[in-house]
């Protein structure tokens, strides 16, 4: 394992955590840490040892979203949204539980990680937003996993406002499971592995595939299109300028 690394991995008594480790870009998805997440993915669910993933972080953040510095002035191409969904995807349809561990702010692409997973569990300082339209953007792809979990008035005020969120309406919302004290979010976790090592390693993989099976498939083509065009639009393009230089969008009234 080199220093320069943004995913860590741990194997130990069945269970594989990937710890995001970036935090000097607030673990935001950039090209690196989404290709070493999923490189460490795939292996931990090849690996006949390993019988539950766990999606970790360092920092204060648990991910902040796509790396807006890559987006910024880049093609289509260049946005980095196009492997995203595979990663998605392979969290989605994992033979093996995976749980999400939650310390601290989520947002946009962030959410969408964690919600991908089968178990999350947040700490009561932890916050979310669905902050892409405030940027200019479409919380296109992450709502193919989003929405399946959340109930769908509280998704829609949420993603139209773009406003920052607590634990609990996320838990209300049904896009956290369990809600605990920060102090306690380790003890939590290991109660869950607990449970979640005691059931058979086949007859978890059938009942996630039957669950899974339940939601709707996730169409990627359609909304990989849309969040790319709105990345590559001007509005995009200001939004994310406005962002990284810390002033309000030209979109955003005036209070003359």
């Amino acid at each position: 394992m080199t220093s320069d690394r943004v995913v860590q991995v741990k194997v130990a008594r069945g269970v594989a955590t990937l710890t995001m480790d970036s935090p000097a870009n607030r673990n935001a998805l950039s090209r690196a840490l989404r290709a070493e997440l999923g490189a460490a993915l795939r292996d931990a669910l090849a690996d006949d040892a390993v019988r539950v993933v766990v999606l970790d972080h360092t920092g204060r953040v648990f991910c902040s979203g796509m790396d807006l510095a890559e987006a910024a002035g880049g093609g289509v191409q260049d946005q980095g949204v196009r492997e995203f969904p595979e990663l998605l995807e392979a969290i989605w349809k994992a033979s093996k539980p995976v749980v999400a561990v939650v310390r601290g702010p989520a947002r946009a692409g962030g959410v969408g990680l964690l919600a991908a997973c089968d178990v999350v569990v947040a700490g009561a300082a932890a916050t979310f937003a669905f902050s892409e339209v405030r940027i200019g953007v479409v919380p296109a792809v992450i709502s193919a996993v989003v929405l399946p979990r959340m109930v769908p008035h509280i998704a829609h005020r949420l993603m139209l406002t773009g406003q920052v969120f607590d634990a609990e309406t996320a838990a209300a919302g049904g896009l956290v499971d369990l809600v605990v004290p920060d102090a306690d979010v380790d003890g939590e976790v290991r109660a869950q592995l607990v449970h979640l090592t005691a059931g058979a390693p086949a007859a978890l993989a059938e009942t996630k595939r039957l669950l899974r099976a339940r939601t709707p498939a996730l169409q990627f083509d359609s909304l990989l299109e849309l969040s790319a065009r709105f990345f590559a639009s001007e509005e995009g393009q200001e939004g994310i300028a406005s962002f990284r230089e810390k002033r309000p969008a030209r979109w955003v009234p005036t209070t003359d």
